[in-house]
């Protein structure tokens, strides 16, 4: 299925799948993307997802879309937060780590993260089309941090991919922290290289120049075509694999 991808803020995506929407980590959304796509129609469905409760990945302010949304999904994490009360419950369903929800157009199944909360890997089952959204999930590997932490956030990202290799997917969302430096693509590499995904879209990274992955990123044989949005509203289309921009 052809997927159109809109940038919304952080990791904060909008991605309109024939009759579906699907909403991811919408914390902020400066030029009202997800209000024009309701105001416009022409879906079916439409899906929020919460990856945790973070203030740049979880806003309450999402339950304004209430009578257009088909379900909020959120990483189990977020059921403490004061906001999560005005939800309508039959709307909402909290995820924990290694779960899976279910309806009659999507099926979701969560991972952990090695931060707080969840990732995401969302089926359409029209056509079998599957978006990993990786919340936090990364390789933390800050520069300066002691030897010991660099080695636990190594080891902590290492059992997680343990658990998502082979993992296949038409298009992933994955950070590539600026904040990083030498590290920022170090576990994007990991991810692509022990996956089968399609497309890279990376995230996590406001106020940093757009990413390019360097020589010798992907593995011989497995290049992938990626984008690295910067501006909210930005767009791009996943088209028979290949994203258009």
């Amino acid at each position: 299925m052809d997927l159109e991808i809109t940038y919304l803020l952080n990791s904060g995506f909008l991605v309109r799948a024939g009759k579906t929407l699907l909403v991811f980590d919408d914390f902020e959304d400066p030029t009202h993307e997800v209000k024009k796509a309701i105001e416009q129609g022409g879906f079916a469905q439409l899906y929020f997802f919460a990856s945790h409760s973070h203030f740049d990945h979880f806003n309450p302010r999402i339950q304004a879309y209430e009578a257009a949304a088909s379900r909020y999904i959120l990483s189990d994490d977020i059921r403490c937060r004061n906001g999560c009360r005005g939800f309508d419950p039959a709307k909402l369903t909290f995820l924990r780590t290694y779960d899976r929800w279910q309806d009659d157009h999507i099926e979701v199944e969560s991972f952990d993260s090695t931060d707080l909360g969840t990732s995401f890997l969302v089926t359409l089952k029209e056509d079998d089309t599957k978006i990993f959204h990786a919340g936090d999930f990364n390789w933390w590997d800050w520069t300066g941090d002691t030897a010991e932490n660099r080695k636990l956030a190594e080891n902590a990202f290492r059992k997680q991919m343990k658990k998502l290799a082979g993992l296949k997917a038409d298009v992933a969302f994955f950070p590539v922290d600026g904040r990083l430096g030498p590290s920022m693509e170090k576990g994007a590499k990991v991810f692509c290289r022990e996956t089968d995904v399609k497309a890279l879209v990376t995230m996590h990274s406001v106020g940093y120049p757009v990413w390019q992955p360097a020589a010798g990123f992907f593995a011989a044989g497995k290049e992938i075509p990626v984008w690295s949005p910067r501006v909210s509203g930005e767009k791009n289309r996943l088209q028979d694999g290949r994203l258009l921009k």
